[in-house]
């Protein structure tokens, strides 16, 4: 653990949590934006980082950053790979009143966590979700921007979200959302965790809105622009969709009639541009792989698709 500055006790703490693996260029510039947040005196703030990489590539990068920063933070190593043992090993350390996830390849502005709070608080809720904008870097075909592979759905603040929009990249939960278990991420999701969690939080009676204010900026740096990894992402999101209840008879059917429409579409898709031609193609892999994974068939058998 490399500490800073103890928090002050009378106002309320907020834990922000970050997992990574293998981005500690990106995890730099994440810890600096989180350095900067105005809090408004409203509530402390403390940062846990689990490194899913077992060689510990974030250590060093974190152990600079506990060094120069006000912040306490707290550095976890999880051997074993997986986002939800990972995610799971960053609740079992949070010790804030309220628990904040943000990927390790966003960056937020320095009002981020404050207007997730106030409106967390005012509302009366168990958690705040905000919209995900991307961040094109230098050099970004054209065909990627215009396909929105990486653009995400945003609401009206306020909004009471279901489960299918629940997900951990800018998120404020209150603590006792997670006092009911002590795995609240499940392990057979490779992608798709957060969803799942989502659902068990609101089934149990949790409630979560939207807040449009609470935006932060995802980078796509090159490496997602290969329609490898767009595509392999694509088959492993469907394979953990077949582990969600809702996946029955008639969601397997709607994705095998997607299947061979999306085959017939795609050489006429070409003729309209590369963008919506990976588009489609991004869609039916979507639903080859629920198809393949009811099927038994372990098409994505790492637990990140980074290449």
């Amino acid at each position: 653990m490399y500490t800073a500055v103890v928090s002050t006790p009378c106002i309320p703490r907020i834990t922000v949590c970050i997992c990574t693996y293998k981005r500690t260029r990106l995890l730099a510039a994440l810890l600096k934006a989180l350095d900067d947040q105005i809090t408004e005196s409203l509530f402390a703030l403390d940062v846990v980082v689990v490194d899913n990489d077992r060689e510990a590539s974030a250590a060093t990068v974190t152990e600079q950053f506990a060094a120069s920063s006000r912040l306490t933070v707290i550095y976890r190593v999880e051997p074993k790979q997986g986002i939800a043992l990972a995610r799971n090993l960053a609740v079992a350390n949070a010790t804030g009143d309220f628990v904040a996830f943000i990927d390790d390849d966003e960056f937020p502005p320095p009002q981020w966590l404050a207007t997730l709070f106030k409106t967390c608080v005012t509302r009366s809720v168990d958690g705040v979700l905000g919209p995900v904008q991307p961040h094109f870097e230098a050099g970004t075909p054209q065909w990627v921007i215009k396909g929105n592979f990486y653009n995400r759905p945003t609401y009206p603040t306020g909004l009471v979200i279901d489960w299918r929009k629940g997900r951990t990249g800018n998120v404020l939960f209150k603590r006792h959302v997670f006092a009911r278990s002590s795995v609240p991420f499940r392990a057979e999701f490779r992608a798709g965790e957060d969803q799942d969690f989502f659902r068990r939080a609101i089934e149990s009676g949790f409630v979560f809105i939207w807040c449009n204010e609470a935006v932060v900026c995802e980078s796509v740096p090159p490496v997602r622009w290969k329609r490898r990894v767009m595509l392999r992402r694509a088959l492993l999101r469907g394979a953990m969709a077949r582990l969600q209840p809702s996946c029955g008879f008639f969601s397997i059917a709607k994705s095998l009639f997607a299947v061979v429409v999306y085959t017939i579409e795609l050489p006429f898709a070409l003729v309209f541009g590369q963008h919506r031609f990976m588009r489609l193609l991004v869609r039916l892999c979507d639903h080859l792989g629920k198809i393949l994974a009811v099927a038994g068939i372990t098409v994505i058998q790492e637990p990140y698709v980074t290449e």
